[in-house]
């Protein structure tokens, strides 16, 4: 009887269905943003109008929207949190802005709520995206698998696949579910789950993963894990763990906003109550309470953090780089070591060809080996024939006329030129390599390189190389990063062995975890975490995302990132430009030494008025016009990074 891979399926069953399209949380559909919006609208239309001296009918009704719009969330957040005896710096600023109104200081209550109205947007945003990036992932595992069953074969959904089912995989599907081939041979495109950048030739006996994709091959597959303990499975309850641990994460000032707002609110009662235990009058009691809370208000205090991080992500955006947060440009000095990816960051992502060996006798010289290769494989969708292809057009060669083309999956391609056969693929699997045709193989797989035979009527005539080409700046960045944070870098991949050290004696990396999965490289990165370091993941793919989201900030190269990765790591690199990372670590480390010397000026500033207010009596004018001059100070120093001069060469940046 054939075998069920020869016959032809029935046209009535349908294969599995694409996945869905990812779903991605618009940024106004958060109640949080169209709050935040409305407040700022309201303020930029209410401040020309107050600074121009316009009638305060025109602007104190826009003041007031932009009290209620952007200030009954935090309030009412604030407001639940006092009921579980929390004190909330949110309420803290609320009740800051509503006193500078109540004292006629309408114009900085307005932009205290604006300010954190913002930041209370940003967070929301962030936590969406972070849901986002695990339901994208959800939609790699195909919806549905074709299950054999005794007499022909049904479509089931692939999450009631049960261990020691059996399951036909047609060219161009996605897997189903993890399994061992049974019968069957094609190449298999794992990208997504080991990061290798070449399909790999799967025959019975080999391990396949839900979410990769088969070749041109039929497969029949037995089912060896439940689809819930799938690798995708994993790794989406890996990311899942790994961003809830990352979402408390808060800013520097952030921390100790409890101890303030709670001093904070001790002391105006204080200045409050205890004149009036000593016989004062209520109104200027009231007064002085209300001027201690304007001078003492952390305005100052926050914008210290804000505009010098602010100002570091847009000259690090103007260079193609998108820190996601302020909260991620600060954590990004913080790095003490770093774990590079592979395929796709340290390398192109596109395999190449990278040598040419005619062998003595054949008759061909590189280019004629190349152009008869690349006339073989021209029909071909596979990746290795598109490389040797498009070295052919770059070298501007004339391919010779090819017929009768054929492809065996993991094997090769068959095609007759002027009348002879020209076969092209695996050397394991075309023939008995030997004598010269051994040496080269030899030679090209030595160095990291995929061999690919040319046979000439069953004769060895060439060996062409393949391999993932190394960044231009690899070595650069490797040596950059190694300065910055006082140790090599670490290569995690999940290609072989050989390939990876290869690759890493190039660029200077002596310590390489190769053959790796997504699960052994988030296991990595957390036991690095769990001795106290600080590790920075650098990364591509779907199988990096659960190490991106388990460090302590996570870098995502933009150009052939996976969906997964760029929202689950920290920061993007758009323009692929390997050497950008340590130029933006160094930048963040400037940006945290503005944050500290803006804290010791408000802190300054802070204490001198407070002290004035409290000793003396202190105008409310001169302690408005003190609190906003600390303000703009503060701010004035943290727009410094936005000078081109600041994105200043790596080596700049030193160790904290």
């Amino acid at each position: 009887m054939p075998s069920v891979l020869d016959q032809r399926p029935a046209p009535v069953v349908a294969g599995p269905r694409p996945a869905p399209p990812r779903r991605r949380t618009r940024v106004l559909a958060l109640p949080e943003a169209r709050w935040a919006l409305a407040a700022l609208v309201l303020f930029l239309i209410a401040l020309p109008l107050n600074l121009l001296g316009a009638p305060a009918w025109l602007w104190g009704p826009l003041f007031a929207a932009t009290y209620v719009t952007g200030g009954w969330e935090p309030g009412w957040e604030g407001l639940k949190a006092l009921k579980d005896k929390t004190l909330d710096v949110d309420l803290l600023m609320v009740v800051a802005a509503l006193g500078a109104a109540a004292i006629g200081q309408v114009l900085d209550g307005a932009l205290l709520i604006v300010i954190f109205a913002t930041s209370g947007a940003l967070e929301a945003v962030a936590t969406a995206r972070t849901a986002d990036s695990v339901r994208g992932l959800l939609d790699l595992a195909p919806t549905t698998a074709t299950r054999l069953v005794p007499g022909g074969e049904e479509t089931v959904a692939a999450e009631q696949l049960k261990v020691g089912d059996v399951i036909l995989v047609r060219p161009g599907e996605r897997v189903g579910a993890d399994g061992q081939v049974l019968d069957g041979t094609s190449d298999v495109d794992q990208a997504t789950i080991t990061g290798e950048p070449l399909p790999v030739a799967k025959k019975a006996g080999d391990e396949v993963f839900a979410g990769t994709v088969n070749g041109t091959g039929a497969l029949r597959v037995r089912v060896d894990r439940d689809p819930a303990d799938s690798v995708i499975a994993r790794i989406v309850k890996m990311v899942e763990e790994a961003s809830e641990t990352k979402a408390p994460t808060q800013l520097f000032i952030e921390k100790i906003e409890q101890r303030y707002s709670i001093g904070m609110v001790i002391a105006t009662l204080a200045v409050f109550a205890i004149p009036l235990a000593f016989g004062s009058a209520l109104q200027p009691a009231l007064l002085r309470a209300m001027t201690f809370m304007i001078v003492a208000s952390p305005c100052a205090v926050v914008l210290s953090t804000m505009p010098p991080l602010l100002s570091a992500i847009a000259n690090a955006g103007r260079h193609g780089v998108l820190a996601k947060s302020a909260v991620v440009m600060e954590r990004l000095g913080q790095v003490d070591a770093v774990a590079l990816d592979k395929t796709g960051t340290l390398t192109e992502g596109t395999p190449r060809v990278t040598g040419i060996r005619p062998l003595p006798g054949s008759g061909l010289d590189e280019d004629g080996l190349l152009a008869l290769a690349a006339a073989a494989e021209h029909p071909s969708e596979h990746p290795i024939a598109r490389a040797v292809v498009d070295a052919a057009r770059e070298r501007c060669l004339s391919l010779p006329e090819a017929l009768d083309f054929s492809s065996s999956p993991g094997q090769g391609v068959s095609v007759t030129v002027a009348g002879r056969t020209v076969q092209v693929g695996s050397p394991a699997r075309l023939s008995a390599v030997t004598g010269p045709a051994s040496a080269a193989v030899a030679e090209l797989e030595e160095t990291g390189q995929t061999a690919v035979l040319v046979l000439r009527d069953d004769s060895p005539v060439g060996v062409i190389g393949i391999a993932d080409r190394l960044r231009q700046d690899a070595a650069a960045t490797v040596t950059a990063l190694t300065g910055l944070t006082g140790r090599s870098p670490v290569l995690l991949t999940g290609d072989n062995e050989r390939a990876a050290r290869h690759l890493a004696a190039q660029v200077g990396i002596t310590d390489v975890r190769a053959g790796l999965l997504p699960q052994d490289k988030a296991a990595a990165v957390h036991k690095w975490e769990a001795e106290g370091r600080k590790v920075l993941v650098v990364g591509d793919g779907v199988n990096d995302a659960p190490a991106l989201a388990a460090a302590h900030t996570g870098i995502a190269m933009g150009k052939a990132g996976s969906d997964l990765a760029l929202e689950t790591a920290d920061a993007v690199v758009v323009r692929d430009e390997l050497a950008a990372i340590p130029t933006v670590v160094a930048l963040s480390r400037t940006a945290r030494r503005l944050v500290v010397q803006n804290l010791v000026i408000a802190g300054a500033f802070i204490t001198a008025l407070v002290v004035w207010d409290l000793v003396a009596t202190l105008p409310l004018p001169l302690g408005v016009a003190g609190h906003e001059g600390s303000t703009v100070i503060v701010g004035l120093n943290g727009l410094r990074l936005l000078r081109e001069a600041a994105w200043s060469n790596p080596a700049r940046g030193g160790a904290e």
